[in-house]
């Protein structure tokens, strides 16, 4: 093992004798001592080193003389190789670590939050972003749609699905599906599940296959051949114990006998519909009325050959469409297909939130790191005696280097593992927040990736914030740091520890205001009239099914169910619909206005369609604005009638003309059946409050062409609506135990949910932005407190010369805010050209919203002004006697 020659430590004792005041040489020489035992000679005892320290200072006056530095007594140590470097850097790191609980444990919280926070939104951009789908060749999977003419897209007719599998040449398989949902009976209570009807190849275009049994095949998918179906994992192990011998055993489907074939393996993520527990086959034909040219109720998704781009599909798929349309032009209004990738059309609403909580989460990152460089700044101005020993041993600037880049990578892996830990809560916050539409919302966790990233992170921040203190303290003069003393040679990085807090503030300025915006829009949103009364609104779902097998049964049943809630005590009014503002549903089917036709009847209105029972509007507090609601005299077999919405009646019939007694269809253009428009009541919110669409026909349920199986039970109560939820279920299912009762929420909570993607980025926005201004008030705090330190002399001068407390206390808070000032500014003008990416969160009002940056300016003033008083109030009670002694 080598040695090597250092400059001995009596040169430094000598400089330091001679050159520092008396009152600072006790503090450098405690700092030579702890070098000496830590450096020099890692490989001798505490004792032995400590002897040969002092040995070396009594030396001192006499062994300078005339010989240069490299002459001096040089003590044998222990070989420097790379290994032993580092080690002997880690092992006094540690140490410095230990010594300074207090900046540790700070430093230590700061990175764990930042690295933990974008640790956590990580986790969600990578499998919704990055990830490939769970499929073989995911790539290779395409969604196909209508494509409209304002380029929106629609679903497909089966008969159009029929045409494209028999004539493309493009894809290895297609596939149709739609989402339904089956009760199954058989166990306590009735269970509503989640299913997705499909043709028999979509498993094949997935790539994904049943782990026992077998999947679809084409026999399956006829019309009157035994039923059969395929169970989740989830469902075959929590319903059916994982019985392996599942297979072939019936089960009872809407009362019906399903044998099942199958049981999906558990790694099975379907992307298309999350929630399905089962599957059935489609058992389309083209001769069914559902399975028409314009009944577009069904997604297709398709699997392209290995040797065929999309852009040679789509190609190919756009002939095939218009030789369709050319042949049937008053079937469709679309003019032509929308192909994208699977992937790129599950993740096209989420994508937007994701980039900008994860612009936000970086952002919290880069304040974090400012503020642990600051800190370290201030501790290396507080080390400066012990740098200046560094170079007067002989150290070269690499090697400080080298040891400052190792502390901060201690404290960055440090502050990683907690960050782990933070951001393993982190993410169970983000699941549970997640609005339900998120895609991949199953495959969002910390994951081997995740933790990659994490330490690509925990390295760069480590290097990031350790470079910094690293070049400042190599920048110092020998000479000129010994003579200055410790306190005075800290002000030579003041500028640049005021550079991060400006930077700080700045980064702090556009989160305040990406929170600000939302939290303005999600205020205007809330603020929107729906159109109905939500408090004391109670709202279920009841599936009418099982023995129910035909439509005078089904509408029997739930005139026995308006009879027994009615009879509930508490109830004040209730109705029936068979769709339910605000809950998801959509049925948006054509309506014909008799006397107004259309060149094309695809192209003819689609306003949302309610199929309601007397009393619905009255319950929901919809507003009468002419004509009658329907009356329990609009009976199956009495004359067909509708009402409409005002945005339907402005929209189709112009000023002057009266909508009422006009007719209307909802089924045939030409042979109706025909309903007259017998009154016009207020619009009302289908989707979302920030949603536009709002056109709407209501129609009595009695007259509608078939009986709903799916009913929404609304129920407007006396006092608290959701206390009367039990009771309410009881009188149900005392008429029919059989039938399922789902999605029991007040009307509030359905408002709230419609705004989950949202109110998603609002809350985790806002958390962001409270932690950057907490962050950045403590950097500036930071700054000033050691300011006042390092000024102290300057302070006693200052007042001893006359200066007043007040004086003392406008000089550091003017300090203090002009930081704050200058990061506001840059931090503006930086919100000005970023806020842009939030417009599609945005609801009435405008990224450049000129009150929220005013009041996120006034509110940065305030934390700001605070985090500055308490230095400048130590500054203003400095005693300038007791200073000037102790300099």
């Amino acid at each position: 093992m080598n040695e090597r020659q250092i400059a001995p430590p009596a040169l430094a004792v000598w400089i330091l004798s001679h050159l520092l005041p008396h009152a600072e040489r006790d503090n450098y020489l405690g700092d030579l001592e702890e070098i000496f035992r830590n450096e020099i000679c890692p490989s001798r005892g505490v004792k032995a080193a400590r002897r040969w320290y002092w040995l070396e200072l009594l030396r001192a006056p006499i062994t300078i003389g005339d010989r240069a530095p490299s002459e001096q007594l040089v003590p044998p140590i222990r070989g420097d190789g790379p290994v032993t470097n580092t080690l002997n850097d880690l092992r006094f790191a540690v140490r410095l670590l230990a010594r300074r609980p207090g900046f540790t444990t700070l430093a230590v919280l700061t990175l764990a939050l930042g690295i933990g926070a974008t640790t956590a939104i990580f986790s969600a951009v990578y499998p919704i972003v990055v990830e490939p789908l769970p499929y073989p060749h995911a790539d290779r999977v395409l969604m196909i749609y209508e494509r409209e003419k304002k380029n929106e897209t629609s679903f497909v007719g089966f008969t159009t699905f029929a045409d494209f599998v028999r004539d493309s040449k493009s894809f290895e398989a297609l596939a149709a599906m739609g989402q339904g949902s089956a009760t199954l009976t058989g166990g306590d209570q009735p269970a509503l599940l989640e299913s997705q009807r499909v043709s028999p190849t979509y498993f094949d275009v997935l790539g994904v296959h049943a782990a026992l049994g077998r999947s679809f095949r084409a026999e399956d998918d006829i019309r009157n051949t035994p039923r059969v179906t395929i169970l989740s994992n989830a469902l075959w192990r929590s319903r059916f114990g994982g019985d392996s011998a599942i297979v072939g055993k019936p089960i009872v489907l809407d009362a019906n006998q399903y044998i099942v074939i199958g049981v999906m393996p558990p790694t099975f993520e379907n992307v298309l519909a999350p929630g399905a527990q089962l599957w059935t086959p489609l058992r389309y034909e083209v001769s069914l009325p559902w399975a028409c040219r314009s009944c577009r109720h069904l997604r297709m998704v398709g699997r392209l050959k290995p040797d065929v781009s999309a852009a040679q599909a789509t190609r190919e798929m756009e002939t095939i469409f218009q030789r369709i349309t050319k042949d049937h032009l008053t079937d469709y209004s679309a003019i032509g297909v929308a192909m994208p990738m699977l992937q790129d059309d599950l993740t096209k609403d989420a994508k937007p939130v994701l980039y900008a909580l994860l612009g936000a989460v970086l952002l919290v990152l880069l304040i974090a790191c400012a503020n642990v460089t600051n800190l370290l700044l201030a501790r290396a101005a507080q080390r400066s005696g012990e740098f200046t020993i560094r170079a007067a041993l002989g150290a070269e600037r690499g090697r400080v280097v080298r040891q400052l880049l190792t502390e901060s990578l201690l404290l960055a892996a440090i502050g990683g593992t907690v960050g782990i830990l933070v951001a393993v809560a982190g993410v169970k916050a983000l699941v549970a927040l997640s609005p339900a539409g998120l895609p991949r919302l199953a495959a969002i966790s910390v994951n081997g990736p995740v933790l990659l990233f994490a330490l690509a992170i925990v390295t760069l921040v480590g290097v990031a914030f350790g470079l910094v203190p690293a070049i400042h303290a190599t920048r110092a003069d020998l000479h000129e740091g010994i003579k200055q003393g410790s306190r005075r040679t800290a002000g030579s990085s003041r500028v640049t520890r005021g550079a991060l807090v400006i930077s700080e503030v700045a980064l702090a300025i556009v989160l305040l205001v990406g929170s600000g915006l939302l939290l303005r829009s999600s205020s205007r949103v809330f603020a929107v009239n729906n159109g109905f009364e939500a408090s004391n609104l109670l709202t279920m779902q009841i599936q009418a099914g099982g023995k129910l097998s035909n439509d005078t049964l089904v509408r029997r049943f739930y005139e026995q169910v308006s009879d027994a809630v009615k009879s509930v005590p508490g109830v004040e009014s209730m109705g029936l619909t068979n769709q339910l503002p605000m809950s998801g549903d959509y049925d948006g089917q054509g309506v014909h206005i008799q006397n107004h036709p259309s060149p094309n009847p695809a192209d003819d209105p689609s306003p949302f369609r309610y199929s309601v029972s007397p009393g619905y509007i009255e319950a929901m507090h919809i507003k009468l604005v002419r004509g009658r609601g329907f009356t329990a005299q609009d009976k199956a077999g009495a004359p067909g009638v509708a009402i409409i919405n005002e945005s339907f009646a402005k929209k189709y019939w112009p000023a002057g003309e009266d909508p009422i007694g006009q007719r209307v269809s909802a089924n045939d253009p030409v042979k109706g059946p025909w309903l007259e428009i017998v009154g016009i009541v207020g619009d009302v919110k289908q989707l979302s409050p920030s949603n536009s669409k709002s056109d709407g026909i209501y129609m009595p349920e009695t007259q509608w062409g078939y009986a709903n199986n799916q009913m929404s039970l609304v129920v407007r109560a006396k006092g608290d609506a959701a206390a009367l939820a039990p009771a309410i279920r009881r009188a149900i299912w005392a008429i029919d135990k059989d039938q399922p009762i789902v999605r029991v929420a007040t009307a509030e909570s359905l408002i709230a949910k419609s705004e989950a993607q949202r109110r998603f980025a609002l809350v985790l926005f806002e958390a962001f932005a409270f932690v950057a201004l907490a962050l950045a008030a403590a950097g500036i705090y930071g700054v000033l407190a050691g300011t006042v330190t390092e000024r102290l002399r300057e302070i006693g001068v200052r007042s001893a010369l006359g200066a007043s407390a007040g004086d003392i206390l406008g000089m550091i808070v003017k300090q203090g805010l002009g930081l704050a000032a200058l990061g506001a500014v840059l931090g503006l003008i930086a919100a000005f050209g970023l806020s842009h990416v939030l417009t599609s969160l945005l609801f009435g009002v405008s990224p450049l919203d000129p009150a929220t940056y005013v009041g996120v300016t006034c509110l940065l003033g305030l934390v700001a002004f605070g985090a500055c008083l308490v230095p400048a109030l130590r500054a203003a009670r400095v005693d300038p006697m007791e200073t000037l002694r102790a300099e």
